[in-house]
């Protein structure tokens, strides 16, 4: 007997769940229906960020290196999956590789990127990093995976919760991906994955007075009215490479606090 096949609906990915957006919108990307979010989908998915944000940032960096190697793995588990909705199999494998990567820094960040500060008088100086708190970014166009876990990662291995729109035209990968992180171990709405148009999504993250930086790593045309938006609230705009993975990409989303301690008699 044939039976009606089943057909793949792409959703949001907003606070660990799949909602379609609150509009009931979608536009055609990839020739599939994809969700179209809106204005009160970034507001859901930036709420569900800060909430997921206190878990995330208090998870020790060895924790956290290990939640982004179980990532790894759900991609690794997906592969065939990945490689259909980007440029093939050699993408997976460099997003893959670049997950892991990342994930080695996670405990290596505050003896690399923080100091001990020389200073007079009898004192201890140093300075940790810490994460800013939510952040916006907007994926690159291309590639569309490797462009995404290349500007999640660095705000994510810091500490921080992420609201990403994914990339307009191929956003079947960050769907795909979405489920690899729902069935890894990372904590509900730390990473919030947005599908929609990007001039529609972009100003109202820029303007949110709850997201403390923004990557405009996508951003499209002049973002002059994005820059002005972001200094509302002195959100950190950041222009990332698509395509670059260092441990100095993820220092623009940490603070670096400085702490005196005496020394002891």
């Amino acid at each position: 007997m044939s039976r009606l096949p089943v057909r793949k609906t792409y959703k949001l990915f907003v606070g660990g769940a799949f909602p379609r957006s609150e509009s009931g919108r979608t536009y055609e990307a990839e020739g599939q229906n994809v969700a179209r979010a809106s204005r009160k989908d970034v507001r859901d998915a930036v709420r569900a960020a800060r909430g997921g944000f206190a878990k995330w940032s208090s998870t020790t960096a060895y924790n956290r290196g290990q939640v982004l190697y179980r990532l790894a793995e759900m991609m690794e588990a997906r592969h065939a999956e990945l490689a259909e909705l980007c440029s093939g199999a050699e993408e997976v494998d460099r997003s893959v590789d670049r997950v892991v990567w990342y994930a080695g820094w996670a405990d290596k960040l505050a003896q690399v990127l923080g100091s001990s500060n020389p200073v007079a008088g009898p004192y201890f100086n140093f300075t940790v990093p810490e994460p800013t708190g939510v952040v916006a970014v907007l994926a690159p166009e291309e590639p569309a995976l490797l462009g995404l876990v290349t500007r999640l990662l660095p705000p994510l291995v810091g500490g921080n919760a992420v609201v990403l729109v994914a990339s307009e035209s191929r956003p079947l990968a960050a769907v795909e991906f979405s489920e690899a992180v729902a069935t890894a171990d990372v904590p509900s709405a730390v990473v919030n994955v947005l599908t929609g148009l990007k001039h529609e999504l972009a100003p109202v993250l820029a303007s949110h007075m709850d997201v403390n930086a923004l990557d405009l790593a996508g951003a499209d045309g002049d973002v002059a009215e994005l820059e002005r938006a972001a200094a509302a609230n002195v959100k950190r705009v950041v222009f990332g490479a698509a395509d670059r993975q260092s441990p100095w990409e993820i220092a623009p989303f940490l603070e670096f606090k400085t702490v005196w301690h005496p020394i002891g008699v």
